[in-house]
């Protein structure tokens, strides 16, 4: 007797990281300008700082054999493996205050920051 295997049809699954219009619209043009062209926006989280993690936000010149990656608004992000589980849900906003202008995560998993606003405490999502 012949078994057929029928491929499972995968419903997509949510991105790690999104981006704002204005976020996206930033890198893009912070991409364009550059002397040499990237990959993508490399995302990730580290320890340090008071208040235990810190965002690490930089543009890649190649991704790394296990990034995720998500394409969003025009955008490459290559997230950091270790990182997925503390980033899932984030969205990257752009702000332009009086003083200054900056990227800015929104991150449903952060549960403390700092008061200088460098460092966060993230716990990573549970798996479901």
């Amino acid at each position: 007797m012949e078994t057929t295997v029928t491929p499972r049809t995968r419903r997509p699954r949510p991105k790690v990281v999104s981006l704002s219009e204005a976020a996206a619209k930033r890198v893009r043009e912070i991409m364009d300008r550059a002397e040499q062209p990237y990959a993508g926006l490399r995302v990730g989280v580290k320890n340090g700082g008071c208040a235990g993690q810190e965002y690490v936000l930089e543009y890649a010149e190649s991704a790394g054999p296990h990034d995720e990656v998500v394409e969003d608004k025009g955008v490459t992000i290559l997230i950091d493996p270790k990182a997925v589980l503390f980033l899932i849900g984030t969205v990257i906003d752009y702000e332009i205050s009086r003083l200054a202008s900056k990227f800015v995560f929104r991150n449903p998993n952060e549960t403390d920051a700092c008061g200088c606003g460098e460092s966060v405490t993230i716990i990573p999502a549970a798996a479901s």
